[in-house]
């Protein structure tokens, strides 16, 4: 789908240098796009596919098929073509960096700010901050962005900054191989932690909501209490699969929606007796309590271990400290 506003003009290419390939043997009685996707893991099936298609990879001289077999010995030249986005056009939004390097970024994105522009967003969104930070990023699908958090939830995110590394993040995302970290503040008070393990699927009526559907997609969630309040629960939740809207409808459903979350939660609780301020700060959280707090992985290129933290932002901190304050005021 294209974003809003955007017109059915071709996008501008830009070439990449030639790739030029001798068919090993042992490939003999493959499929032309079967050994490309071996040979060159840097590019998805998909994009390598779409490049046999359109005549930008020859096969001693001549346009192959991609279900066309190989014999062996073949010579391949690769004319990579990359397609730049003009859609979404850079801006100047400031952008808080974690860990840079030349195929990779973590940023810690605040609440309120928008991954990528959709309906209603066609600009002023992280994908808009990103391509004014590195216009090499046009080239890559979104900017490198490869998974994404709500417009309300803070926290960490990994962009790929080159195709190499944005194929393997991608297929790293879907094989669980990056470790997310979140916390929250629930409604409720939890007695322990546990796992959910509940399909998650568009709901039948509200087609914007998610829910918990016997013929949904497998959404597994782990979490743990941090702290214990007297109406409300500080917990740490790290994400197995990553559904839309996971962490948000695996702790309603369980009976312990996440405060401020006006889509899934329940109406706003206050404890008992509390005072003013504290009633106050309960009142004026306006999004849901979730912050993408850590991010682990394998650096796709160099290997490396890769460990992120980003800290909670203010409105989470205050919204913490209130609670604590309550529960040393009221006692348990």
């Amino acid at each position: 789908m294209r974003a809003p506003g955007a017109s059915n003009i071709p996008m501008p290419t830009k070439k990449i240098k030639p790739i030029a390939i001798v068919v090993p043997t042992e490939f003999t009685g493959q499929r032309l796009d079967q050994v490309l996707a071996t040979l060159l893991p840097e590019y998805s099936r998909t994009r390598l596919k779409s490049w046999i298609e359109a005549g930008h990879v020859q096969v001693d001289g001549k346009q192959w098929r991609p279900r066309d077999t190989v014999l062996g010995e073949e010579k391949i030249s690769v004319s990579p073509i990359m397609e730049v986005d003009q859609r979404v056009q850079p801006e100047e939004i400031e952008l808080k960096i974690v860990h840079e390097d030349k195929d990779l970024l973590v940023v810690n994105k605040p609440p309120g700010l928008v991954v990528h522009p959709g309906a209603g967003n066609p600009r002023g969104t992280l994908q808009n901050a990103l391509l004014h930070y590195d216009k090499k990023l046009a080239v890559l699908p979104r900017a490198g962005l490869v998974h994404r958090i709500d417009k309300d939830t803070s926290g960490l995110l990994v962009i790929a900054r080159t195709l190499a590394a944005h194929t393997a993040l991608t297929t790293m995302i879907e094989g669980h191989e990056v470790q997310r970290h979140y916390e929250a503040v629930c409604v409720g008070v939890m007695t322990a932690g546990g796992t959910i393990d509940a399909p998650i699927g568009r709901h039948p009526v509200d087609r914007v909501k998610m829910s918990i559907r016997s013929n949904g997609r497998e959404a597994i969630t782990h979490y743990r209490v941090i702290k214990r309040f007297r109406a409300h629960t500080h917990v740490s939740l790290q994400l197995e699969t990553g559904r839309t809207h996971q962490i948000r409808v695996h702790l309603a459903h369980v009976g312990y929606p996440i405060v401020g979350d006006t889509v899934y939660g329940r109406r706003l609780l206050i404890p008992k007796g509390a005072k003013e301020k504290v009633a106050t700060t309960l009142r004026n959280f306006h999004r849901q309590a979730l912050h993408a707090a850590k991010l682990e992985f394998t650096h796709p290129i160099t290997h490396k271990a890769i460990s992120c933290k980003a800290s909670m932002p203010a409105d989470m901190k205050q919204l913490i400290k209130m609670l604590e304050v309550d529960f040393k005021e009221q006692g348990s």
